[in-house]
């Protein structure tokens, strides 16, 4: 059964899409069947993985979650042989009005992915920069949860609203979820207080933060205007080696080696 791995943070601009495509990409680079889910109504993990959100055949995430089409009529072929994505669209801010009267509305998303889960080896969603109903059915669909914390002083408080929301997952719906691990993403060694968070996060969380960080990298900001992740976009690049490091201590988690 695939590992569903949710990539959520509430605050914004913390590199949560950029983790998103270039560690499924990575995941997939390195042999594994890989499922993207675009779980947010801004749908950049879709454009930047060059589809149109704003295409016309009206078979996304949204039509996935109102139950409007199966979840297998949604899947895409990305440009990486073992990289498949469901798409999102703007559409999906409505999803939570819909599902409101619906039973079990938090386990909608668990539900729909039960048919193919078996086909992947890891399933990774971008969630919503928020904590709404939808990111409650990623967390719920999710067996474990990676954190992009950018490297500034307000780090630390502003995952107080996130990890308060994944308790009240694992009291309720989920209670396998647990946290893969926090990612620092946007690092510059040359900064001082970029140094002084990471120190931080390591004696608070421990062995829950990743060994990689992910290296401040032009090229890894300019690769989703092109529509590619970082691996095929520039795989000479830090940013190409910090996610193929990233994916690798993911395996290594669980209990894969290569």
């Amino acid at each position: 059964m695939g590992k569903v791995i949710a990539i959520a943070n509430q605050k914004g601009g913390v590199g949560k899409t950029t983790t998103a495509i270039n560690l499924a990409a990575s995941l997939a680079v390195l042999e594994k069947k890989v499922l993207i889910i675009d779980a947010d109504p801004q749908a950049n993990t879709t454009s930047g993985l060059n589809f149109a959100p704003d295409n016309d055949e009206h078979r996304t995430l949204y039509e996935v979650m109102i139950g409007r089409i199966d979840i297998g009529d949604a899947l895409i072929q990305t440009e990486i042989a073992n990289l498949q994505m469901i798409p999102s669209h703007i559409n999906l801010v409505g999803a939570e009005i819909e599902m409101l009267e619906v039973e079990d509305r938090e386990s909608l998303l668990k539900n729909a992915l039960a048919p193919i889960r078996d086909n992947y080896d890891f399933i990774i969603i971008d969630c919503s920069p928020s904590l709404g109903l939808i990111t409650v059915n990623t967390l719920t669909a999710a067996d474990s949860v990676i954190i992009p914390v950018q490297p500034e002083f307000f780090a630390l408080e502003g995952l107080g609203k996130l990890l308060q929301t994944i308790r009240l997952v694992q009291g309720g719906v989920n209670p396998d979820l647990k946290i893969e691990g926090f990612v620092v993403t946007m690092f510059d060694g040359r900064t001082r207080v970029h140094t002084q968070v990471l120190g931080e996060l390591r004696e608070h969380f421990r062995d829950l933060v990743f060994k990689t960080v992910i290296q401040r990298n032009i090229r890894l900001s300019e690769a989703p205007s092109h529509g590619k992740p970082i691996i095929l976009y520039d795989i000479m690049c830090n940013g190409s080696t910090n996610y193929l490091n990233l994916a690798r201590e993911v395996l290594e988690h669980n209990g894969e080696s290569l």
